[in-house]
């Protein structure tokens, strides 16, 4: 039997769970699953943005009404509450600072750690609930006499990477309720509860844009200057239409043509608002075996290890997991290097680490990276 409540001492009609409800099939089949279970559920919606769409819609309002269609379907009580000025002083702002100088942010990150599981949790927990139920595809189990974020049975779907600046602390407040689920199954669930939301395609991109033209959206908030591309020779290519909106490895987007192989992103001057390009999905110039990250975050409260560690880490959501050493941490900068070499390693984007423990894939924390190489091509040269 899966575990989706974590030791419980009360009966399940005793325990009441806060399910945030965004509005998407993921949530409405979490808030099913423990009804069924004869759980005592609430739907609480967490409205973090009120800004209208160039066509004069508030997507937070639309959400909000497949929740009430969910909810009422499920006769279960809901609520909204408002995060709007914490999201926007603690994600947002950080967000426009980030791409302000040169970088790619991941807001989902920063919202998880300061959005979700602080304010939100601490308001359900405030509220009078035992646990807050989300549809993230992650399991919060206990391994070793220890809860542990573990990996969703969904490879293609796992969100751990998404939340590890989650503390144990926490896990005992929470639950992931289709964690162990694949999606394809959260869909049946859907159809079989006939959900409001059982067609709702799934949402991509960042929260706050929406399906809106990503340029266009910035530009409402920062001015981004063009600039040259510049291969890694020092000769102009192109013009750019801000260094903020390209990122290590990207092909696409970039506007240069001419014979030959396609162009890519291989890094930033942002001093001199160059983006530096080259042709081939195989430059030697995307490629490194090690990096340096800090702001680490460890989701063990007495995580404790000998140097160097062996485990598993990944640099961006989509990755499959890669074998890797932690060679040392020095204060609040931690060395890693890999076994393959690494490709298109991006600044200010995470680094998350993976270890097995009772054949479960766990969590164990992460850093923001800020520094990788040398790339294959300074090495080549011995730059």
């Amino acid at each position: 039997m899966i575990e989706i409540v974590p030791d419980q001492k009360k009966s399940n009609e005793e325990t009441t769970i806060i399910v945030g409800m965004s509005g998407g099939v993921d949530s409405s089949v979490c808030a099913a699953v423990l009804k069924e279970q004869g759980y005592n559920v609430i739907g609480m919606f967490m409205k973090n943005w009120e800004e209208e769409d160039e066509f004069g819609v508030c997507q937070a309002s639309k959400e909000y009404d497949d929740v009430i269609k969910v909810c009422e379907k499920l006769d279960i009580p809901y609520y909204s509450v408002e995060f709007v000025k914490e999201y926007k002083d603690n994600v947002f702002k950080h967000f426009l600072e980030e791409y302000e100088a040169g970088f790619t942010p991941n807001p989902d990150i920063l919202c998880n750690r300061e959005i979700k599981f602080k304010v939100f949790l601490d308001k359900a927990l405030e509220l009078g609930a035992d646990y807050l139920a989300t549809g993230h595809y992650c399991q919060n189990l206990n391994l070793g006499g220890q809860r542990r974020l573990v990996k969703g049975n969904d490879p293609g779907k796992d969100q751990t990477y998404f939340l590890y600046t989650m503390k144990s602390e926490k896990l005992d407040h929470v639950v992931f309720p289709i964690g162990h689920l694949p999606k394809s199954e959260v869909r049946e669930l859907a159809q079989k509860y006939d959900l409001a939301t059982k067609n709702k395609k799934d949402s991509t991109g960042i929260c706050f844009i929406g399906e809106r033209n990503f340029k266009n959206f910035l530009s409402q908030y920062i001015q981004l200057k063009t600039g040259n591309f510049e291969n890694l020779k020092g000769e102009v290519v192109g013009e750019h239409s801000g260094a903020a909106y390209y990122t290590m490895g990207q092909r696409k987007g970039l506007g240069l043509g001419g014979p030959g192989e396609p162009w890519f992103v291989v890094g930033k001057d942002i001093t001199r608002n160059v983006v530096i390009v080259e042709r081939g999905e195989k430059h030697p110039a995307l490629y490194c075996d090690e990096l340096w990250a800090n702001e680490i975050s460890w989701v063990a409260k007495d995580f404790e290890f000998e140097l160097p560690l062996k485990c598993r880490a990944k640099v961006r959501y989509r990755q499959a997991d890669q074998d890797c050493t932690i060679e040392s941490i020095d204060g609040d900068l931690i060395h890693v290097t890999f076994s393959e070499s690494q490709r298109a390693v991006t600044l200010r984007q995470s680094i998350v680490f993976y270890t097995t423990i009772e054949e479960q894939n766990v969590c164990l924390g992460g850093a923001m990276i800020s520094k990788s190489g040398p790339t294959h091509y300074e090495r080549d040269l011995n730059l």
